[in-house]
């Protein structure tokens, strides 16, 4: 199924893990290869801003609900 010599692109699931396995540094060797291999580079772009400005609002979130919290 994740065999990395497929002719497949990888699916939509598949990119997003990489690109949350890839932002938090633990992307293994296997998936990294089938990426490059099959992958096209603007989807994992796309995927990349979508996460990262996803992952910076979730954050924003916390702070203010905290903030909130603490009477501050």
């Amino acid at each position: 199924m994740d065999d990395p010599t497929n002719d497949k692109p990888p699916t939509l699931w598949q990119m997003l893990q990489s690109v949350a396995a890839a932002a938090f540094g633990v992307q293994s060797g296997k998936n990294r290869k089938r990426d490059f291999t099959h992958g096209k580079p603007s989807h994992f772009m796309i995927l990349g801003i979508l996460f990262t400005a996803v992952f910076a609002l979730t954050l924003f979130g916390i702070v203010k609900l905290v903030v909130h919290l603490a009477g501050l």
